[in-house]
């Protein structure tokens, strides 16, 4: 079974619905930020339910406790109840595909319906005529090697005929944790940001403490007026690395970083305004 909450959901309400999910199935792969992979195979036994009400009841839950819907798609495979659930019209509903019939409703869909299949490769398969999930699974897996490469043709084929030998790795809590500040304008004392950059580590220490989680790495990304980014990561090879990096030097040198940058973008941006004669004399 595969579960897709709304867009933008919140992170503490997707893990609401991580816990729901986790009442019906013991095997739950998180996939954040609004999806989820459920193996129903042993909760199907214990709950004397089909698929389908097991998802009846998923919807029923996340609405009555938080007024969220999400689209279910269940199948005999990863590829399978994937697509499903991109196939359910909002907000919310079921779609159930039996294993039986997985081959042949695959086959009536457009191509870059199919789980896997992204825009460039289904506009190849589209300028050789094959626009439907159908003609892509009557193809050779050499041919479609040759049009999208060696991995991505054979992998398409085997999705185009529902083989697909993933399965569901249990995994409950999210990968990552994002922390974020906004300045409600431009700033350019150096102690503010600094106590910015702090107040973030401190909520992203105590958020991972709240998971019992250890952070393998670290990113700060700057947005800047206008749309430019700029992002720097640091990556630790043991647990106490990990700590090490949450110290007063490592915020510093995070902090010189993230500042030079700034205030580089700062003079790039004045210069440019001085070049097109907005500012004054």
């Amino acid at each position: 079974m595969h579960v897709r909450c709304p867009e933008r959901l919140p992170e503490e309400l997707y893990r609401q619905v991580l816990e729901q999910i986790g009442e019906l199935s013991p095997v739950v792969q998180a996939l954040p930020p609004t999806a989820a992979l459920v193996d129903l195979r042993g909760a199907l036994r214990y709950h004397a339910a089909t698929a389908s009400h097991l998802g009846d009841v998923l919807r029923l839950r996340t609405v009555s406790r938080y007024g969220i819907d999400v689209r279910v798609g269940i199948g005999p495979t990863i590829t399978v109840a994937t697509t499903a659930s991109a196939q359910v019209p909002h907000p919310g509903g079921v779609l159930a595909i039996a294993p039986d019939d997985a081959v042949d409703w695959l086959a009536l869909l457009d191509v870059e319906d199919l789980h896997g299949i992204g825009p460039r490769h289904a506009a190849t398969l589209k300028r050789y005529g094959i626009d439907r999930v159908g003609l892509l699974a009557a193809l050779p897996p050499v041919t479609v090697q040759r049009m999208l490469g060696g991995t991505a043709g054979r992998m398409a084929v085997d999705r185009a005929r529902g083989i697909d030998p993933r399965t569901v790795t249990p995994r409950l809590q999210p990968a990552s944790a994002t922390v974020r500040h906004r300045f409600p304008r431009d700033v350019h004392d150096g102690a503010a940001v600094r106590s910015a950059l702090l107040g973030l580590v401190v909520q992203l220490g105590a958020e991972l403490r709240c998971r019992d989680q250890a952070a393998r790495a670290l990113t700060l990304t700057l947005s800047f007026a206008g749309g430019p980014k700029w992002e720097t990561a640091w990556c630790a090879v043991r647990k106490r690395e990990c700590h090490t990096a949450l110290q007063s030097s490592f915020r510093r040198q995070l902090f010189d970083a993230a500042y030079c940058r700034a205030q580089a973008e700062l003079l790039r941006q004045y210069s440019r305004s001085a070049m097109s004669g907005e500012l004054g004399p």
